[in-house]
């Protein structure tokens, strides 16, 4: 008889918290200020703290070539004679952008299958550079730059059965990785700093699928 008291207490435990995690992936577009729009990517793990609450973490992953246009405008100003062509092929960019970020979701329900939800969040980001070497412009360089970010969106989901949702998503996204480098003019050796500033903030549209364990 205990025995079989303490498996329906087991059973009673994984009811009550089999739904208390959960898992999304995220396809969506993403507007980023200084590239080129596109699509974006992500999954977002969660864990119920209460009714209403969630807290978690997320990871995404932007992928654009680009042509800089500020970097153009930039080397034009200092470099006019060399050509707008050539300068053109120095600011092609190929950047990688990999958000890392805590999640907080507050989730409301609106109707028996229906729920809109309120989410932020904070974190760090890398940006993998793959940028053109200035004297040798077919020639690509390697850098990676960091930016503390953070976001915030609101959204709906709509439960597709007990145990798992679609939903779509608004957020506006915050981050400005940069990093510094040196020029030597060939004619003059005379060395130009410059900062590459990335503004990654934009907002992102997306839809998703969760699943709850």
């Amino acid at each position: 008889m205990k025995k079989y008291l303490a498996f329906l207490l087991i059973l009673i435990s994984y009811s009550a918290f089999a739904q208390d995690g959960s898992a999304a992936f995220k396809l969506g577009f993403f507007n980023p200020a200084d590239a080129d729009a596109g699509f974006i990517i992500g999954y977002e793990g969660t864990h119920r703290v209460d009714e209403n609450f969630y807290i978690g973490w997320s990871f995404d992953w932007f992928h654009r070539n680009y042509t800089d246009k500020k970097l153009v405008s930039d080397y034009n100003q200092v470099y006019p004679s060399q050509g707008g062509e050539v300068n053109e092929l120095r600011a092609k960019t190929n950047i990688h952008d990999l958000p890392l970020m805590f999640v907080l979701k507050a989730e409301f329900p609106i109707a028996p299958r229906t729920s809109a939800y309120g989410t932020g969040g904070f974190g760090a980001e890398i940006l993998l550079i793959n940028y053109r070497n200035f004297q040798n412009p077919e020639q690509d360089d390697f850098h990676a730059a960091f930016a503390f970010n953070w976001r915030i969106g609101a959204g709906m989901s709509y439960a597709i059965s007990r145990r798992s949702d679609i939903f779509g998503e608004i957020t506006y996204h915050s981050s400005v990785p940069s990093w510094e480098y040196q020029i030597e003019d060939p004619l003059t050796h005379v060395k130009r700093t410059y900062e590459r500033e990335f503004d990654m903030s934009g907002m992102m549209l997306r839809i998703g699928y969760r699943f709850f364990y």
